[in-house]
């Protein structure tokens, strides 16, 4: 199965990944959201090829306070988001952030998912810290202990060990679509004791990326503004862009 056909059997829309920053900054447009009067606050992968989601980010919204952590797992707490907000511009006494929370996978050229080429490595995993996962999870022999000297990794599995069924083993994809799921119940957890709709405004914006052969796409998840306290989900326009 080619990197096309995996598109069309697994992710039903899927953008190029600046037609998916391009797309979310205009509707958050129509929501009164723009580079002048709100942060972005970006949780994607640690992993080098996630980058360029950043660099994307920054160029429609500036410079964007950064969450990232292994396979985008939301692991920087209150304190973090906090800092975030705090950090955000004041206009028409308001406050305005964009959240974006979004995991990873890869799928090669011949459909492999979990496979992609990296510069000088060759063929290589994405995401990695899933791929780990899933290995200890297949052979019945997981570490569920806090090691000091791998924390992320080690709260990545305590986190979604609390979400899988005892016994059952899922692919890499549909743990990264659990993974999403679980990012965005993580980050709305932390957020609603210090979120104040009174004199703030904020967006969720969720997908998962996808590294092709060609570069970097996104199959969007639901999003959606929270606007004087009222929500409004986000309307994404258009197919398949690849």
């Amino acid at each position: 199965m080619k990197f096309e056909n995996v598109l069309i059997r697994f992710f039903p829309t899927v953008y190029t990944e600046a037609n998916f920053v391009e797309k979310t900054f205009q509707s958050l447009k129509s929501q009164g959201f723009t580079a002048e009067n709100a942060i972005a606050i970006v949780d994607v992968c640690r992993d080098e090829i996630s980058q360029p989601f950043l660099r994307l980010v920054k160029d429609k919204w500036g410079e964007a306070f950064n969450l990232c952590s292994l396979a985008g797992m939301f692991f920087a707490g209150r304190t973090a988001l906090l800092a975030a907000m705090h950090h955000a511009p004041r206009q028409d006494g308001r406050e305005r952030y964009v959240f974006f929370a979004i995991p990873h996978v890869a799928v090669d050229g011949g459909g492999q998912i979990g496979v992609c080429e990296r510069p000088g490595v060759g063929e290589s995993n994405a995401c990695g810290a899933l791929n780990a996962f899933l290995k200890e999870l297949q052979k019945g022999k997981l570490n569920v202990s806090l090691d000091e000297n791998d924390l992320e990794q080690s709260l990545l599995k305590m986190r979604l060990l609390k979400e899988i069924p005892y016994g059952q083993v899922p692919d890499l994809l549909s743990l990264t679509r659990l993974v999403q799921k679980v990012i965005i119940t993580d980050l709305e957890n932390a957020l609603r004791p210090i979120i104040n709709p009174g004199k703030c405004d904020y967006a969720v914006i969720s997908g998962i990326q996808i590294h092709g052969p060609d570069g970097n796409y996104v199959c969007p998840s639901p999003s959606y503004a929270i606007v004087k306290g009222a929500r409004q989900d986000l309307f994404l326009p258009g197919a398949k862009c690849i």
